[in-house]
Formats: C-alpha cells, sequence, structure tokens
C-alpha cells in the first residue's frame, strides 16, 4: 500500500512539473507575453509601451508567470481553465471539442491499426495454428516498408490521390466521420506494422509452450489456439499499446495539419507557437490526463489477460531462440542504401539549375531534381549524414536509457506516462524555448521521449520473465537476485527489446523529418530528409518523384531495419540445475534466498 501511495504521488508530481514547465514557456523564450499577443491579435499595431502595459493588465501579467501560474491553477479547482489570450473565448469548450475530434480520429485510426496488425502476423497465426512453425523467418519487409512511410507523406498522397484525384472520400475538413477514412488510414498504417511486428516476434514462443501443445494433441482447433496465443502475446504488448494512444491523439499534428483536422495536437502546437497560454496548459493537461487514462486500462487487460501466474510464477517463457535468418536479403538491402548515399555524396547538393526544375529521372539525375533544379539523389545521399547517422545515435542512446529504467518499473512507470504525454514537436518548442534553434533541437526533442516505448516494453516482458517456471526454480536453488538478472533476466529480455530498437529505427528517422516537415528540425538549405520532403511536398502531384525519392530511402532504411531485426537470435534456454554459481548459494547456511527483484 505504501508503494502505491509512493507510485502515485511521484506521478502527480511529475505532471505538476510538466504543467508548470509549459506555464513558464512565454518567459523561458525571453520574450514579452504581451507582445506575441499584441501580434496575434493586431498585426498591423505598433508596440508601444502603454499598448503593452494595457495587455498585460488584461491578461494579468504584471504579477510575474508564477502568479499566472497560480491563477490557472486556482480556476481549474472551480472548473474554468481561463480565456484565450488571442481571441478571449472560454478555453474549455475548444479543448473538449479538439479532444472529442481527436478521440474520433484515434478510435477509428486504432482500428486500422489492429486491422494491420493481424494482416502482418496472420501467416505465423495461421502456420502455428498448423503447428508448423520453424525453419527460417521471413524478414518482413512488406511491414517494415509500411512501417517506414511518412505519416504526413502518407496523408498528402492519400488526400491528393483518393480524395482530390479520385474523389472517392472527402479529403480536408471535419465535418463527420466519413473525413476520418483518410486521417485514419495515414495514422493507422505505420502504427498498425509496429504492433504487428512486434507481435510476429511473440507468437512462436506461445505456440511452443506446453498448454499449445497439449490442446492440438487433444485436438483442439487451430483457430482456438490461435486465439489463445493472442492472449497470451497480448499482455506483453499492452503497454505499447497503452503509448500508441495517446501518440495517436497528441502526435498527429501533421496529419492533422494536412487534413485541416482542429484536433487536439493541431490546437496544442498552434497554441504553442502563438504563446496562448491558457490554451496550451489545458491541451497539455487534457493529454496527460488521458495518458494516465490509458496506461490505467492497459495494466487492468493485461492482469485480467494473465490472471493469477504473474504472482504465481506459472508462466512459461516466450523468448525462445530464433532461428536464424537469412543473410541475402539484408546484405542485399543495405548495399544498395549504400550505393545511394555514396553516389549522392559524389555531387554537389547546391547546385541550382533553373533550367532543371523538376525534371524527371534520367542518366544525369537518377532521382530527378527539385524545383530549384537541384539534384535529388545529391542532397539526399547528402541527408544521410543529417538523418540517418543522427536517427541512429539517438536509437542507440534510447536503447540504453530504456533498458535501465524499464528495470525500475516502479520509478520509469510514471516517468514514462508523462513523458509520452507529451507530443515530440511541444518538446520541440520547449527545447527551443531553453536552448534556442538550431541543428540540435530535433536530435534533443526526438531523444526526449525516444525511450518510454523501450522502457515500457522492457518493464512488461520483465514482469512476464519474473513469474516464470525455470526463474522460480533458479530463485528456489538460492540464486540472488544479481545473478538471476545477469544470467538468466537479461538475456531472455534484450533480444526482443533490440529487434525493437531497431524496429523503431525508422521511426526516430520519421520523427526528425517530421519536426522538419512542420519547420521546427532544419532549415534550407539543409538537405536532411524531412525538409526535402517539406519542400517538394507541394509538387507531388506534377513531381511525384520529388518525395518518393526520400521516402523510398526511409522505406528502405525499415526493411533494413526489420532484416537485421530478424538475425538477432535469443537465448537458448538451459534446463534448470544448480550450477557451481548457484549451488554455491543454495548450500551455503549463512545466507538466506534472496527475493527475486
Amino acid at each position: 500500500m505504501r508503494q502505491r501511495v509512493a507510485t502515485a504521488v511521484w506521478r502527480v508530481v511529475l505532471a505538476a512539473s510538466l504543467v508548470c514547465g509549459i506555464g513558464l514557456l512565454p518567459w523561458l523564450t525571453h520574450t514579452d507575453p504581451a507582445h506575441t499577443v499584441l501580434k496575434a491579435r493586431s498585426a498591423e499595431r505598433d508596440p508601444t509601451p502603454e499598448v503593452l502595459a494595457d495587455i498585460r493588465a488584461q491578461l494579468g501579467l504584471d504579477g510575474g508567470p508564477f502568479h499566472v501560474l497560480g491563477r490557472w491553477l486556482g480556476g481549474l479547482v472551480r472548473g474554468d481553465a481561463g480565456q484565450s489570450w488571442i481571441s478571449g473565448a472560454d478555453v474549455l469548450p475548444g479543448v473538449v471539442q479538439a479532444l472529442g475530434a481527436s478521440l474520433l480520429l484515434m478510435a477509428v485510426a486504432l482500428a486500422v491499426a489492429a486491422l494491420t496488425a493481424g494482416l502482418v502476423c496472420a501467416r505465423t497465426l495461421r502456420l502455428g495454428a498448423r503447428r508448423r512453425l520453424g525453419g527460417r523467418r521471413r524478414g518482413g519487409t512488406g511491414s517494415a516498408v509500411v512501417a517506414s512511410l511518412p505519416e504526413f507523406l502518407v496523408a498528402s498522397v492519400l488526400a491528393t490521390v483518393v480524395g482530390v484525384q479520385l474523389g472517392w472520400l472527402p479529403a480536408l475538413g471535419w465535418y463527420g466521420p466519413q473525413w476520418t477514412l483518410l486521417p485514419a488510414l495515414a495514422l493507422g498504417l505505420p502504427a498498425g506494422a509496429v504492433i504487428g511486428r512486434l507481435l510476429d516476434d511473440l507468437l512462436p514462443g506461445a505456440f511452443g509452450e506446453p498448454w499449445a501443445l497439449a490442446a492440438a494433441a487433444r485436438g483442439l482447433t487451430g483457430s482456438r489456439i490461435a486465439r489463445q496465443a493472442l492472449r497470451r502475446c497480448v499482455p506483453a504488448l499492452l503497454p505499447n499499446l497503452g503509448l500508441f494512444v495517446v501518440g495517436l491523439t497528441g502526435g498527429a499534428v501533421a496529419v492533422e495539419q494536412v487534413f485541416d483536422i482542429p484536433g487536439l495536437g493541431r490546437t496544442t502546437l498552434q497554441a504553442a507557437l502563438a504563446q496562448d497560454l491558457p490554451v496550451l496548459q489545458a491541451g497539455t493537461l487534457a493529454l496527460v490526463l488521458l495518458a494516465a487514462l490509458a496506461t490505467g486500462a492497459t495494466r487492468v487487460t493485461a492482469r485480467l489477460l494473465t490472471g493469477p501466474a504473474l504472482s504465481d510464477g506459472a508462466l512459461s517463457s516466450l523468448h525462445r531462440p530464433v532461428p536464424p535468418a537469412g543473410r541475402v536479403l539484408p546484405l542485399a538491402q543495405g548495399a544498395v542504401l549504400l550505393a545511394v548515399i555514396g553516389i549522392g555524396l559524389t555531387r554537389d547538393p547546391l547546385a541550382l539549375d533553373t533550367g532543371q526544375r523538376l525534371r524527371a529521372p534520367s542518366l544525369d539525375h537518377p532521382f530527378g531534381t527539385d524545383s530549384l533544379g537541384r539534384d535529388l539523389l545529391a542532397r539526399v545521399g547528402h541527408g544521410a549524414l543529417d538523418t540517418l547517422l543522427l536517427a541512429s545515435a539517438i536509437t542507440a542512446a534510447a536503447l540504453v536509457a530504456g533498458v535501465l529504467l524499464g528495470l525500475v518499473p516502479r520509478v520509469s512507470g510514471a516517468l514514462v506516462d508523462t513523458v509520452n504525454a507529451v507530443p515530440p514537436v511541444l518538446v520541440a518548442l520547449l527545447v527551443t524555448a531553453v536552448a534556442g534553434s538550431g541543428g540540435a533541437t530535433p536530435a534533443l526533442a526526438v531523444g526526449a521521449v525516444a525511450w518510454a516505448p523501450l522502457a515500457a516494453h522492457t518493464s512488461a516482458l520483465l514482469g512476464q520473465e519474473r513469474a516464470t517456471l525455470h526463474i522460480t526454480a533458479t530463485r528456489g536453488l538460492g540464486a540472488g537476485r544479481w545473478y538471476l538478472l545477469r544470467r538468466e533476466l537479461l538475456p531472455a529480455v534484450l533480444p526482443p527489446v533490440l529487434r525493437h530498437a531497431l524496429l523503431r529505427l525508422p521511426g526516430v528517422a520519421l520523427a526528425l523529418a517530421s519536426l522538419g516537415f512542420l519547420g521546427l528540425g532544419a532549415q534550407p538549405p539543409s538537405p536532411e530528409w524531412g525538409l526535402l520532403l517539406a519542400e517538394n511536398q507541394p509538387y507531388a502531384e506534377r513531381a511525384p518523384w520529388a518525395v518518393l525519392a526520400p521516402a523510398a530511402v526511409l522505406a528502405l532504411l525499415g526493411a533494413l531495419a526489420v532484416s537485421a531485426a530478424g538475425g538477432l537470435r535469443g537465448p537458448r534456454r538451459r534446463p534448470v540445475r544448480a550450477t557451481p554459481a548457484v549451488a554455491e548459494q543454495a548450500t551455503a547456511p549463512e545466507k538466506e534466498p534472496v527475493a527475486a527483484p
């Protein structure tokens, strides 16, 4: 009980710190909020001292940032989130309306993601139900390509082709449920591909457990065995599913921008850019509460699906040795990626030729040219130094931080929930406010949130691995917590988390690209991939190669990451026996068995 109270207090402290940090954003930028409000209300009016003083008096800014923050918190107790500094309208109705639009979009996107995840792991389910799993694992190139497609690029293509050219579905606006289909596809397809790959990684272990073998021997149908295998694997993925729920709500800023959706992410971003503090604080608080509800729901669902097995130590390990994957495919993909980058580095990415604007691919320009006549192959190759290397470094740092924090779920659980509630775009604005804009801003913003899914995955797998029979037996022989952690738990948990990190590598690159697309990352004439997509997206209909070139390289990166992840093998489970180290602990009379960590 004391631990639960401490955890609850820790969550409240983190949430309060986040809201307070957001509340100080206008002052962290070292700009006068009154000046920003004046520009938003009337750009033609001169910012004289008298006018600025009048605005400060109207907004109550004379008392300083902490006075403003305290007054806002006091209003929340009465159900009043204040009035917008820009429009003067009440904040709460607008935030609730934006949250409703985001929740509807999130629900449809989750349905698309669930369907996509089912298609990704359909072959494994079919083979497992027929007891034919084994041999070489597929590389999952198709799902890797889908997972690597930038959401804003998918949104732009769907809006242009399906919405405008074909006219099958409405493309812009938010007037009813049918307007949710295209943006839900743009959000749900990449998310579903990632979830499907993680589920496909766990299913073979579930089909190899004793209950599945016994069920097949008793003649149960393959469909029933497959459903139980899904139920067995889903609890380990629920923490990441909770992260996706919040990400599809607050992190869908680029998609909401493309489809002109008045969602919570877009509302929060616009308030941050305009320094409309009451709207920004209310939107952030809504995201934090949504994150807490999603996390609580996933934990309750995981407990219901798993039952008392977690406390009884009656589970089997899902992380069995992975058959060696083929080496030809990842080598071929890596060779193609290196060739593209290498050839591009030999060309000048800044050479202008206005007579060659938006030229189609040719021998002189294999990827075509952009709107200024610059060679796209050169820009893609040079952009790899800014995007690919940076994404790899961020992924490595996120892996280390995620594993270390995942080992202490009582500390990291609340931190993961709080961090995930803040979209990377808003983090980028906070980083810009504190450290200023520059090339390091996207890296700091993405790195600040990239570790959260890996920490959630680590803690979920660790919790299930501690409840397995072989851990119970090894603990019964007197093994201490460090022996269990070093020899049993980490060897079982690290391979799937490392595969997860590789699957996240294209996502990190996409996050960097999204910030560039929204103008919060690299600035022209940098050839960073997100900036390339942002610059050429208006010409997607006339010159599709201008956006397909960087998108294809991102998709190739995703395919390579999945192929490389398929080659990582888990530990071979040894029979439980008293090894010398364990026997020494078990036979030492002066040492009591140490409880599991």
